[in-house]
């Protein structure tokens, strides 16, 4: 669990030391690496991809999720995913919205159009260590 919550909280710190810097330097949109990363200022109010779910409904269970990670075996995984989802519920408790800057436009399918930052990412890349990760067999 201390392996968990110190993934966790690196992932808490460069999460808000990005979202800080960045916030301070997006004046407007510009695109790297031949246009396939595009920074952009967002103000999300909604859950993650616009979902319509209730504050309460959306904080309890954050909160739930983010307790459960701390016990999974996939230390490193279940880090990032509590590292990212905590950082985006401090942002949410204390602002009342997420700061997201970050767009892939040549993603395939709906992916374009949506615009993540680092803690989604980190939940996103997390996740899906998490499903491909296999516990030891047991002698």
């Amino acid at each position: 669990m201390i392996f968990t919550l110190l993934i966790a909280s690196a992932t808490v710190c460069t999460c808000s030391a990005v979202r800080r810097r960045l916030k301070t330097e997006i004046r407007r949109d510009r695109t790297l690496l031949g246009g396939r990363v595009r920074l952009t200022a967002f103000e999300n109010r909604g859950a993650a991809f616009g979902l319509p779910i209730p504050r309460p409904a959306l904080l309890l269970g954050s909160v739930a999720g983010l307790l459960a990670m701390l016990c999974h075996p996939a230390r490193l995984w279940a880090g990032l995913v509590a590292g990212g989802g905590a950082s985006n519920l401090a942002e949410r408790l204390c602002r009342g919205q997420v700061f997201d800057y970050v767009q892939f436009p040549k993603a395939p399918g709906k992916g374009k159009r949506y615009i993540y930052n680092l803690a989604d990412l980190a939940v996103f890349c997390g996740t899906l260590g998490l499903l491909c990760h296999r516990r030891p067999k047991r002698k």
